[in-house]
């Protein structure tokens, strides 16, 4: 684990890999931490170095006392890139950490390197809590069952009140007028049986970006990192490729 003193706390954040290869960043979702981008790490690590930090507030980063907003969270990932010489790194998000590094596009867009946003929230046609809950059961018998209990203990290390306001922030956040800040090559990939970034809302998305495009991969749900670990790892090293 690496821990470095950046946006006014210890970020911790999980490392795989060899030393020297390329490094790309991972970005958590909503409640989530480095734990459920292992799958993936152990699927990118033969060829390149994934670095996985916990976001303030998330996992093993201690957070302000008050759940800090989209704005928040992409600066502390900004001082965090800064503070760490990341500038440039790939960044893999998966659901809320594509809003994460979509409003990091504004306000810092040298920091970014390409872009593989999986499974982006919050689709703009269902921005409510009842909604955005329905699909989130709805995906549930879609994931591989061990992630409840990834997903359990990093829920218990947030608390409760930590993801609600979150989520009320995610709610307010219209990534959508967002979009055309990040200019570097861009995948928006989603599972096919994904019901919370249903595939209008993916192609929406995919079309806003300047250099963006849509990649489904088919059977899967909504997070990819953990139950097609493989699969989107083959998208990423294409999109490295490419770049």
């Amino acid at each position: 684990m690496e821990v470095t003193a950046a946006a006014g706390t210890r970020v911790h954040a999980a490392v795989l890999g060899p030393r020297e290869a390329p490094e790309v960043v991972c970005v958590h979702g909503l409640g989530c931490s480095h734990r459920y981008f292992l799958p993936l790490a152990r699927c990118l690590a033969p060829e390149l170095r994934v670095v996985a930090p916990d976001l303030p507030g998330f996992g093993s980063t201690p957070g302000p006392r008050e759940p800090l907003d989209v704005r928040g969270l992409s600066e502390s990932l900004a001082a965090w890139l800064r503070a760490t010489a990341r500038r440039g790194a790939p960044l893999v998000a998966n659901s809320a950490g594509c809003q994460v590094v979509v409003d990091l596009a504004v306000h810092s867009p040298e920091l970014l390197g390409p872009v593989v946003l999986t499974g982006p929230t919050v689709d703009r046609h269902a921005r409510s809590w009842p909604r955005q809950l329905a699909r989130l059961v709805r995906n549930g018998a879609r994931e591989r069952s061990a992630l409840a209990f990834v997903l359990a203990l990093d829920y218990l290390d947030c608390g409760p009140r930590r993801i609600i306001t979150t989520f009320d922030h995610l709610l307010d956040d219209q990534v959508e007028r967002k979009l055309q800040h990040v200019r570097t090559p861009a995948v928006v990939v989603r599972g096919s049986r994904d019901p919370i970034a249903p595939r209008a809302w993916a192609r929406e998305v995919a079309a806003a970006l300047p250099r963006g495009r849509l990649a489904e991969v088919p059977g899967a749900g909504h997070t990819l990192n953990y139950s097609a670990p493989q699969r989107l790892a083959e998208i990423i090293t294409a999109l490295l490729r490419e770049s």
